[in-house]
Order: structure tokens, then C-alpha cells, then sequence
């Protein structure tokens, strides 16, 4: 096992890792920007290095930075978390030809799964359902016509290299093909470096399903179970839970059989989930993401793993010692993000400092967050700064609880998501799940008329 682990990150993933690292007994490196100079996972960290200004591009950002600061502290390995450089195959390939060990899955999988067509190609060869679109660059509004007239209007066009609704257009009628191909190529480029693009029919009112998995360099694949991530905004997830409540089993065990056979034909390593999009009774895949996800406690809760320890264990070579039958995906579990944004102005970011912070306690919660009270929101980064995590028996007391929990917490300095998320709670199309992908543009789209 590892002595000393740089984390190349910030907020509460960094301290999630810190934390995984105090019980394999690692020593843990913080970095920080400017802005961080006195954040919480500076404060935590047994070391910390300063890597440049405040601007992501100026230190979180900066890969020469980061790896400098881990080979000066004497790391054996570093660990992206999630987001910044976390699914950078460029960066991941840098730090495994230095002393340092990567944690996450091997550079030239990143690349395989950072690259949309290829993805496809890769869970088409594993029998695993996908969307059905092209596996190559689509350069002219010929193409999507063409598309269009044999699948139907209307289109997504998708950036080839990245996600995260980023180079993301809908093509609803032929005329709009040039200017939607044009605009989503030009933002592909902006945030991959990378203009291709490429289409796929679009699913009108999906769920969204994601399956979480590890896998280690021996060649086993594990699942955990799957999270229902519908409840999103803008392709950014606000609520995830799990089991998904739409599920029956049979269709349970496919997705996440699928899951499996697409990472073991991709000789994936480490922690990753695969994503799905579920409608009309049948599930598509649409993307892997190579990492560790925010929203990993849910599935914490509900099987008692530790994702993070079995990330360090992995990258350090351990086998994974238990088989699929010994995994126990029991309970329910909710996650709810807790964002320095107005939900009552289209989620805008508003930073500041907490000038109260008296997060939830008690049973049935966990919170994983990146500040104290009296601390900053910085404008730099995600909004994100803490998460509270709900679990129960079942749905029907995760529900129950996160009512309370929500009523519990008290923040004040800036504002939270904490209001979207109660009247989520009271709102019967969720509590029904009748909910899609689409219910938080609804349910905005309602209150304004």
C-alpha cells in the first residue's frame, strides 16, 4: 500500500479521499490555489502545497503543477477525485510515466471512453444496447438530414470528446441542422479541444441510469448496483438515488450485467460507472465515466463498500476478494446536492461565506462537505460545496427522513439548493416517480406561468 497519496483536487472530494487514506494509514498532500488557502482540505491534509492563482487553468488545471507537487512531496501516487483533470487521458498518461501511481482506470481506457464513438464501438462488440446513432465524425448538415430522415427528428448532436451537457444540440427540424452542428462543434472545441462530433436519436423523456462498478488488474469485474440520476438540470445532476424505484429486477440484473461485460471487453481498471439512458421499457447506453463519481455515497450506503479504499487497494495492485453474490445492495439511498445557487433564479451561483453552517445529524444521514462555518463559497470552482446523503430501508423512509434532514440544516450567508430540494419532496410526480430527465425544466416552466 501507498505511504503518502497527493490529491489532485479540492472541496469535499478531497477530504472524502483524505479521510479513506486516514484509515488504509496514508499520509495525505493537499494542493491549493490561491482561493484555498485556508480551506477546509488544506486544513485536513497532512501537507499541502501551493500550485498557482486561483483560476482552475492557473492550478487545479495545471498538470506540470499538480505532478511537481506530488514528486516534491514524496507521493506515491495521486488521486484526481472527480472532475478538473480527473478523466484527462493526457494527464493520466503523465503521471504514469513518473514515480507517482495513477488511481483511476489506465490512460489509453480513459482515451478509449473519452472518445464517444469509440465507447460505442466498444459496448456494441460487447452486446450491450446503445442509442442508436454514428460512430463517426459528422461534419455536414447532410449528414444529419440524412439521419434524421431515417430515424426521425429530433436529433442530439454530442460532443465526441466529452460531456457533461457540453457540445450538446437538439435538432428538432432539418432547417436548424447547419446552425445546431456549427455551435455544437465550435463548444466541443472550446471545452475538449476537440470539434467532432457525432448524432444519435433522441430520447424525448428518458430516466437516467447509471451503474457503478470496479474492476482490478486480475480481470474482475464487480457491480454494485444501479442509481437513478433523473432528477437534473442543464445535464447536471441535482438528486440520485438507489435502487432506481422503475426497475424490476429482471431489467436490473440485465443493465447491470451489461455494464459489467462492456468494462471487462474495454479491460477497464478502478472505479467507473456506466451510464445509461432508460425509456419505453428498455435501457441504451451513452457513456462510461472513468472515475469516481459525486454521487458514490449512495452506493456506499446501500452496500457497505468503501469505493474509495477499493480505488487505492486497486490502483496498488490488490485483487478484489469478494465475488458478485457477496455484494449486498440493500436499503434505499438518497443523495441530495447542497449548491451555493438561487433555485429561484434558474440556479444561478451566488458565492459568499457561511456565515451559518449546521449541516444534519443523526440517524439515517451522512454528510460529506468541504467547508466549516465561517468559511467560503469561492467563485472559481463548482457551486457544490457539501452533500447530504439519506438512507433507510426503504424509499418510502429515505423520503420520510430527508424531509427532516432538509428541515434540520441550517446555512445561512448564501443561497442553497435546500428549497428546491423540499419541494421536491412534496411534489407527486417524483414522489410517484413519474419523473424523467426533463422534470426540472417542467417543473421551472410551471412556475413561471
Amino acid at each position: 500500500m501507498f505511504d503518502r497519496v497527493l490529491v489532485a483536487n479540492r472541496g469535499e472530494i478531497a477530504i472524502r479521499i483524505m479521510k479513506a487514506c486516514q484509515e488504509l494509514d496514508i499520509e495525505t498532500v493537499a494542493v491549493y490555489s490561491d482561493a484555498d488557502e485556508n480551506a477546509k482540505h488544506v486544513r485536513f491534509a497532512d501537507e499541502a502545497k501551493h500550485i498557482g492563482a486561483s483560476k482552475a487553468k492557473e492550478s487545479y488545471l495545471d498538470q506540470e503543477a499538480l505532478l511537481n507537487a506530488g514528486l516534491d512531496a514524496d507521493a506515491d501516487a495521486i488521486h484526481p477525485g472527480y472532475g478538473f483533470l480527473v478523466e484527462s487521458e493526457e494527464f493520466a498518461a503523465y503521471v504514469e510515466k513518473s514515480a507517482c501511481t495513477w488511481v483511476g482506470p489506465p490512460s489509453e481506457v480513459m482515451g478509449a471512453f473519452g472518445e464517444k464513438t469509440r465507447a460505442r464501438d466498444i459496448m456494441t462488440n460487447a452486446d450491450v444496447p446503445v442509442v442508436p446513432g454514428t460512430t463517426k465524425a459528422v461534419t455536414d448538415a447532410e449528414e444529419v438530414h440524412a439521419f434524421g430522415n431515417e430515424r426521425g427528428y429530433p436529433v442530439a448532436i454530442k460532443a465526441a470528446g466529452g460531456g457533461g451537457g457540453r457540445g450538446f444540440r437538439i435538432v428538432e427540424e432539418p432547417e436548424e441542422a447547419e446552425s445546431q452542428l456549427r455551435d455544437a462543434s465550435r463548444e466541443a472545441d472550446a471545452y475538449f479541444d476537440d470539434p467532432d462530433v457525432y448524432l444519435e436519436r433522441f430520447l424525448e423523456d428518458p430516466k437516467h441510469i447509471e451503474v457503478q462498478i470496479l474492476a482490478d488488474e486480475h480481470g474482475n469485474v464487480r457491480h454494485f448496483g444501479e442509481r437513478d440520476c433523473s432528477i437534473q438540470r442543464r445535464q447536471q445532476k441535482l438528486v440520485e438515488e438507489s435502487p432506481s424505484p422503475v426497475l424490476d429486477e429482471e431489467t436490473r440484473e440485465e443493465i447491470c450485467d451489461a455494464a459489467c461485460r462492456g468494462a471487462a471487453a474495454a479491460d477497464y481498471v478502478n472505479a467507473g460507472t456506466v451510464e445509461f439512458l432508460y425509456e419505453d421499457d428498455e435501457f441504451y447506453f451513452i457513456e462510461t465515466n472513468a472515475r469516481i463519481q459525486v454521487e458514490h455515497p449512495v452506493t456506499e450506503l446501500r452496500t457497505g463498500v468503501d469505493l474509495v479504499k477499493w480505488q487505492l487497494r486497486i490502483a496498488a495492485g490488490e485483487e478484489l476478494d469478494f465475488a458478485q453474490e457477496d455484494v449486498d445492495t440493500h436499503a434505499a439511498a438518497m443523495e441530495f446536492r447542497i449548491n451555493a445557487e438561487d433555485p429561484e433564479n434558474d440556479f444561478t451561483p451566488l458565492p459568499g461565506t457561511l456565515s451559518t453552517y449546521d449541516p444534519p445529524r443523526g440517524i439515517g444521514i451522512r454528510v460529506d462537505d468541504g467547508v466549516d462555518e465561517d468559511d467560503t463559497i469561492a467563485p472559481f470552482y463548482d457551486s457544490m460545496f457539501a452533500k447530504f446523503v439519506v438512507y433507510g430501508e426503504d424509499r418510502e423512509e429515505v423520503l420520510a427522513r430527508a424531509r427532516r434532514v432538509l428541515d434540520e440544516a441550517t446555512i445561512e450567508g448564501i443561497p442553497t439548493t435546500i428549497p428546491f430540494h423540499r419541494d421536491l419532496l412534496e411534489d407527486d410526480v417524483f414522489l410517484e416517480n413519474r419523473h424523467t430527465t426533463k422534470y426540472v425544466d417542467r417543473m421551472r416552466d410551471n412556475d413561471e406561468t
